[in-house]
């Protein structure tokens, strides 16, 4: 049986059974049982019903940006990641924007799309237009899945149709709903699930897929700032940035790394608070894609000369609903976050992303980015060199003082620390 994954019944085990197997399995040590199977606020019963085949919750850094001014109201962001220099560089760049006023920001109206994929059509340009022919039909089955949404004004409002493929022409029937404060994806889903006869029946055709797009092209969440010339090093500064954001618009192996900063800022908020970041990731890079790959962010210089940095990104975020309510920190972390409504989130998030990229590409315009990164990443290197508690931050001058931060320099310091000690 040792290190054969093939467990019969394995998801069927309680969590004890579960570790117990994996021990027996792997040879794990009662100590690292201990270690992964420890759950902190959470209990593992209540983990158990999140995902499958739960052994126990691994623990990200927890920690909060500060200095963020949005539509004139402060906000700190809690950001749960664990790569250095993140949470420091959203500060910095918020509190560059505050300035001049902060960030101002902007959602549309939280409209998510359904998808339904209609195959084996005679035409589909006719079944397209029995469709919207009967859309008044076809909306209000819809809304037959939520009372609430209804009755709130909102839900199902419009449909759209694409017809797509050469040789195999597929109908592609889009659902727009309005979810209001929710992410929306379940309910979206079981509207898509309830027309789906319906369409059937009307057009003669077969429906395949049906489920949500996370390119949510009708829900979009926007940010701007202006950023003073004097505080990010003067004319010559705000030319550097801008420079550097054209690179990224212009080279598409440029602006994956572009963007993936901005999401380093974005996801961390979602994942302190619970919320499905890996929807908003695919959201943000279809839409980087939309008539070749390009910077999510927009900068450019205003009549005194200081930098103007903008950005628009799909935002299919929810304040209500989720795994939010099970975990006692997600909970606290949206409580320090403030946010009312998806569509304040929404545009707390761009600045967030705003503010993120416009402290890394400063960074790499003028002094590079590892000289900072490498000085805040110090210590992990200290820590994991197996640096006691009252040596790390010793360890971390000393390397930082000698220019090299390295794992091979951090224990030849502390090799020398404790031979003096001795």
């Amino acid at each position: 049986m040792k290190n054969n994954s093939a467990v019969s019944g394995f998801h069927k085990l309680k969590t004890e059974e579960r570790l117990s197997a994996l021990r027996n399995l792997l040879d794990l040590t009662d100590e690292e049982i201990k270690h992964i199977s420890s759950s902190g606020a959470i209990s593992l019963d209540k983990v158990d019903k999140l995902i499958e085949n739960v052994i126990g919750v691994s623990e990200i850094p927890l920690g909060i940006a500060t200095y963020f001014l949005i539509n004139g109201k402060d906000y700190m962001i809690p950001m749960a990641i664990e790569e250095a220099s993140v949470v420091a560089a959203c500060s910095n760049g918020a509190k560059v924007a505050r300035l001049s006023g902060g960030f101002t920001g902007y959602s549309t109206s939280p409209i998510m799309i359904g998808q339904i994929q209609i195959l084996d059509l005679d035409s589909p340009d006719s079944a397209a237009i029995r469709i919207l022919q009967n859309k008044d039909t076809i909306l209000k089955a819809a809304n037959e899945k939520s009372r609430t949404l209804r009755e709130n004004g909102a839900g199902a409002k419009d449909i759209e149709i694409r017809i797509i493929g050469n040789e195999q022409r597929m109908l592609i029937v889009h659902l727009l709903v309005d979810v209001m404060d929710a992410m929306g994806a379940n309910i979206v889903n079981s509207m898509c699930e309830r027309v789906s006869p319906i369409l059937e029946d009307m057009t003669g055709g077969r429906v395949n897929l049906r489920i949500l797009s996370n390119l949510s092209m009708h829900r979009r969440s926007y940010a701007s700032a202006v950023f003073r010339k004097e505080a990010i090093g003067g004319e010559n500064g705000v030319d550097r940035i801008i420079e550097a954001y054209r690179f990224a618009e212009l080279d598409m192996y440029r602006a994956a790394t572009h963007n993936k900063g901005i999401m380093n800022g974005v996801d961390a908020v979602l994942l302190a608070t619970l919320n499905d970041w890996r929807a908003v990731e695919a959201g943000a890079h279809a839409f980087a894609s939309i008539g070749g790959y390009h910077s999510l962010t927009k900068y450019a210089k205003n009549s005194n000369g200081d930098l103007v940095g903008s950005i628009e990104l799909p935002m299919a975020v929810g304040v209500l609903g989720g795994s939010t309510g099970v975990s006692p920190k997600a909970t606290i972390a949206k409580k320090i976050l403030n946010v009312e409504s998806s569509g304040e989130f929404g545009y707390v998030l761009a600045a967030v992303g705003l503010a993120q990229n416009f402290s890394a590409i400063r960074a790499l315009a003028n002094e590079g980015i590892q000289k900072g990164h490498m000085k805040l990443h110090a210590r992990n290197i200290a820590i994991s060199a197996g640096s006691p508690d009252h040596l790390v931050q010793s360890v971390v001058d000393e390397m930082v003082k000698t220019g090299d931060i390295s794992p091979s320099n951090a224990k030849r310091i502390l090799g020398s620390m404790e031979k003096s000690n001795k």
